[in-house]
């Protein structure tokens, strides 16, 4: 089959922001869709087959375009456009440069959060239109950051009083014995990614007064048995460790002017063997209530370093064969009542 080639001028300006820094993502380009990549000036020439021409030209108008809204372009962007063209072209058809004009709030450095993934998008939607929301996905996916972000934002727009975060207290596979301190000093390490990003959103200062003033309270999820609560915004992290039981019981806390958002990753249970997770419990129980929404997030939408996509792929895909491989064993060995009469033929 002869190759075919495809022209297109570009924004010589922008260039360096698309092609990266030693030419790093148009590397990455060429090598997702087994093309080359020619520039001449303003001209620039695709090469290849016609099909991954002209996908790999739709990538580069679309980078292109995030150049031209002023957008740094980093790895990430390009390995989720790359993907979403190769796996999802009706959703490629969707432009992923207008996820930038979604700014939900900065950090107090200046840096905008916003959601970067289509996925990302729906999940800031749902949280917008439902009082109850469930983020559950893989890690790395922003499913706790974002919900953090508009919790911070809500407040800061005077749309609830407080906000709360809380998780379960429970070790990931360790069991670290006594901690020293008062209790707060023995619950303060299960919370730390919680500090980490009310840190990064609001500022140390705004953080410490605020917490001083009780307008916001980090706290584990045992804490939360007895209240209602109401105008406030409410995350709870790390939902896949809950119980039923527990599920229940913080569910049935929210109050008047109240949104809580359950965030967890189904495939890293800390719990007991063989107990029932109260996030997935809840997924079932819930799912016909139309005041709830669900978004279930993917690989696709991870967004720490393009190394962590590829771990969680390779995770599913692992325990995907261990199921069927279990479904196969299952089916092929003989039932409890079929072995014993087949017992009680031998006598």
């Amino acid at each position: 089959m002869s190759d075919y080639s495809k022209s297109m001028t570009v924004t010589t300006e922008y260039v360096q922001n698309v092609f990266g820094q030693f030419d790093s993502h148009a590397r990455k380009i060429e090598k997702a869709f087994g093309v080359t990549l020619i520039l001449r000036d303003d001209k620039l020439k695709i090469i290849g087959v016609q099909k991954n021409v002209d996908t790999a030209a739709d990538v580069l108008l679309e980078l292109f375009d995030i150049a031209d809204r002023g957008t740094i372009i980093d790895e990430q962007k390009v390995d989720y456009i790359i993907s979403v063209a190769m796996n999802n072209p009706k959703e490629h058809s969707e432009n992923v440069a207008e996820l930038d004009k979604d700014i939900i709030c900065h950090t107090v450095n200046g840096k905008p959060i916003k959601p970067k993934t289509r996925g990302q998008k729906a999940y800031v939607n749902a949280i917008d239109k439902s009082m109850i929301v469930f983020g559950v996905g893989p890690a790395g996916t922003g499913k706790t950051y974002l919900a953090m972000a508009k919790a911070i934002t809500a407040f800061k727009n005077n749309e609830v009083n407080r906000i709360i975060l809380t998780r379960p207290a429970i070790e990931a596979g360790e069991k670290l014995g006594f901690l020293p301190g008062d209790l707060q000093s023995k619950v303060d390490p299960y919370l730390r990614p919680l500090y980490d990003a009310l840190y990064e959103i609001m500022g140390g200062d705004s953080f410490v007064k605020n917490m001083e003033k009780g307008l916001i309270e980090v706290a584990p999820l045992a804490y939360m048995r007895g209240r209602t609560l109401d105008n406030a915004y409410i995350v709870l992290d790390e939902a896949q460790n809950t119980t039923p039981a527990q599920m229940k019981m913080f569910l049935t806390r929210i109050g008047f002017g109240s949104k809580a958002i359950i965030t967890g990753d189904l495939s890293q249970k800390d719990l007991p063997f063989e107990t029932k997770s109260g996030l997935e419990v809840a997924l079932n129980v819930l799912n016909s209530v139309e005041e709830i929404s669900v978004c279930k997030l993917t690989s696709l939408d991870v967004v720490r370093h393009p190394l962590v996509q590829k771990i969680v792929n390779a995770y599913e895909e692992y325990e995907s064969q261990i199921a069927l491989n279990k479904q196969k064993t299952n089916a092929k060995s003989p039932s409890s009542k079929q072995k014993q009469r087949t017992d009680r033929s031998r006598y």
